[in-house]
């Protein structure tokens, strides 16, 4: 990641592949540990399945942004809800 950095990356998109799919969130723990390691954007992705595992991402996986798509496409979570919810959990975002 670091070197990545250095080659002159704006940000870092990291997908779990363990994760990806499962809708049982993102790779916290993993997000967190390289968060430490750059100075760029990281953007969570692999995982997500309900509006707390976007909450969860941003604060305990220290994420900068987070991407997600079968939840949208299928309507299990509306995009301004889970804003709302971001907001409300002192997530900036724009709504």
């Amino acid at each position: 990641a670091k070197e990545v950095e250095n080659r002159g990356a704006g940000e870092i998109l990291f997908t779990s592949m363990d994760h990806d799919g499962t809708k049982a969130g993102f790779a916290n723990e993993a997000l967190a540990k390289l968060s430490t390691l750059v100075n760029i954007p990281i953007i969570a992705s692999g995982g997500a399945g309900s509006v707390q595992h976007f909450i969860d991402t941003f604060i305990k996986g220290k994420s900068d942004a987070a991407l997600a798509a079968s939840v949208f496409h299928f309507g299990e979570i509306k995009i301004i809800d889970l804003k709302k919810e971001l907001r409300n959990n002192t997530i900036e975002v724009r709504l």
